[in-house]
């Protein structure tokens, strides 16, 4: 890291902090002695557990050589031995929660801001935040580092010669344009901005958290441009949006962080399926895919991002609580509805591999899950009827042997009788849990 940027400091204004160590001292403790040295007695003098966020977070970035003695310094003034794991010492900061210094959001922005100057916008004094900011880290990139695909080409089903049959994609469907967005192209941009059915929407694939959800950009006619913020909240993906760099969940839709994290705003999420392309294009002939021409240069083929990653179950980020009911990067379909706002629910993938046909309810929704062979699952209110069974292709029985056929958009039955699709997606597990730890889970 290019310390030089932190001239910034000389900017800082007048601490809010009271009697709470001035957050210049602890960037003392990059410098050589004897300000070290002194920074290092002063942090003591005035050591408060709130403050350890602060070395914890310089740790990060520090210069090898500085590293051992921060932690040092965080042994000797919390009275606590945890090695030199930072994970472990955020665990006990999130456990115990002793709080944030006065001008935490300061110091976050001043310290990385030495990275990249934008990140500056996301910590100012003053911000509104719905989450705690000791649990907002850096993911290791820039702001849009990892580079969104904005109005990506698309092409046709013979033109989309690079895609094997089982090559996993996200299928969505809109106003009956079909589009499939391919893993192993979404794994390395995270975020598609496009236009799908006469709408604008961005998608939004946190791989870290195992979960691509398709929102609506525009709440009550405002647009919402958004972007990859570089930070992350739960091992979750922040996005920030262009306008007022607010941070934006992914996983909920809404701003937690900034001037928006004050209104109530709420992105309307819509279905995905997760599937395989083969599947896919036998039921969407005339699906439209994204290109491998992006525009970008990366190893585009199957399972090449994040391999390592996906491959086992440890985590890149540590989260504040884990649930052993699953293993952690187990596949989860992730329900949220408009209708019930205060209730959760994931069901285990693997729960509804073996079930096509599984009813249930989320506050006053009553649906049914239908699980083709792929394992693409696909959810319906059902507003009181019962399917007994489903062919796995286009045709659904109710308990009365009425005929209903399958879409994208619903369920058309006898009468004219019409089901609506709801919202859904996969997530892994420890994701899903970490944001909503009060879920209910099926497994």
């Amino acid at each position: 890291m290019n310390w030089k940027a932190l001239v910034l400091l000389l900017l800082i204004p007048t601490s809010l902090a009271g009697q709470a160590t001035d957050i210049r001292t602890f960037f003392d403790l990059l410098r050589p002695d004897p300000e070290r040295t002194a920074a290092e007695q002063t942090i003591l003098d005035g050591w408060d557990d709130s403050h350890a966020a602060l070395l914890v977070e310089l740790h990060r970035l520090a210069q090898e050589r500085d590293r051992n003695r921060l932690l040092a310094l965080l042994e000797r003034a919390s009275g606590h031995s945890l090695g030199s794991d930072p994970d472990r010492w955020w665990n006990w900061i999130w456990a115990t929660n002793p709080g944030t210094h006065p001008d935490y959001s300061m110091f976050k922005a001043v310290l990385y801001s030495s990275i990249d100057p934008s990140f500056r916008d996301y910590f100012d004094y003053g911000l509104d935040a719905r989450i705690r900011l000791d649990e907002i880290r850096w993911g290791g990139v820039r702001r849009d580092g990892i580079p969104p695909l904005d109005l990506p080409t698309s092409t046709n089903v013979n033109e989309a010669r690079y895609l094997d049959d089982d090559n996993i994609v996200f299928g969505v469907s809109v106003n009956g344009e079909e589009r499939a967005y391919p893993k192993r192209i979404m794994a390395w941009h995270e975020m598609f901005k496009d236009t799908i059915g006469g709408e604008h929407f961005t998608g939004v694939y946190c791989t870290l958290c195992g979960s691509m959800i398709l929102y609506r950009s525009a709440i009550d006619g405002e647009h919402h441009e958004l972007g990859t913020s570089g930070f992350l909240y739960r091992s979750n993906k922040l996005m920030y949006d262009h306008t007022t760099r607010s941070l934006w969940s992914t996983l909920a839709g809404e701003p937690v962080v900034g001037p928006l994290a004050e209104r109530d705003l709420v992105l309307e999420s819509l279905f995905v399926v997760t599937t395989t392309w083969g599947e896919w294009r036998r039921r969407h002939p005339g699906t439209k895919v994204l290109s491998i021409d992006t525009g970008h240069n990366r190893d585009y083929s199957e399972g090449a991002a994040y391999s390592d990653y996906f491959s086992t179950d440890e985590l890149m980020f540590s989260v504040p609580e884990l649930d052993d009911r699953l293993d952690t990067k187990a596949e989860v379909l992730a329900l949220r509805f408009n209708q019930a706002p205060a209730e959760k629910l994931a069901i285990s993938v693997e729960f509804l591999t073996s079930r096509s046909v599984y009813h249930d309810s989320l506050g006053v929704v009553e649906f049914v899950v239908l699980t083709d062979p792929s394992g693409a699952s696909r959810v319906y209110e059902t507003h009181g009827r019962y399917f007994a069974r489903w062919d796995g292709r286009n045709e659904v029985l109710d308990d009365g042997g009425g005929r209903w056929t399958l879409t994208e958009a619903g369920l058309s039955g006898p009468d004219g009788a019409a089901l609506r699709r709801m919202p859904s997606h996969r997530a892994f597990w420890f994701g899903w849990y970490a944001q909503y730890p009060e879920t209910r889970l099926v497994y």
